[in-house]
Formats: C-alpha cells, structure tokens, sequence
C-alpha cells in the first residue's frame, strides 16, 4: 500500500455525479441515445470517396474572382 495514497477520496464532482445517477438512474441512458443521434452514424464508404473525387480544388487566393 502505498503512503500516500487516500483511502476511498472522492471529489465533491464525483460524489454529486454518484449522486445524481442514484437518484435518475435514466440520465446515463439518455446521454447514449443523444450521442447516438449525434455521432454514432454509419458511414457510406463508396459514397464518401465519390464526394472526394468530386472536389474541385480551391484556389490560392479565395477571394480573387478570375475577372482580373
């Protein structure tokens, strides 16, 4: 064991996190859904390379208009 280690020390964050996850057992499951509606998406490779190839390259200088 080391010696300075504190035993069973948990941060006032952690404790109200514990806390709240007692008394709305819910809220974790809610958190995976929002992230699922956010970030977990199914990526079409095929589609993703054609948006690539697709690209028309930018210019060095944006906002010459060509006229010039």
């Amino acid at each position: 064991m080391s010696f300075f280690r504190r035993p069973d020390y948990q941060s006032d964050v952690t404790q109200f996190i514990n806390q709240m996850k007692e008394q709305k057992p819910t809220v974790e499951a809610g958190q995976r859904y929002g992230r699922s509606l956010l970030w977990d998406k199914n990526v079409d490779r095929d589609l993703q390379s054609e948006f690539r190839a697709a690209r028309v390259p930018q210019k060095p200088y944006v906002y010459q208009t060509g006229n010039e």
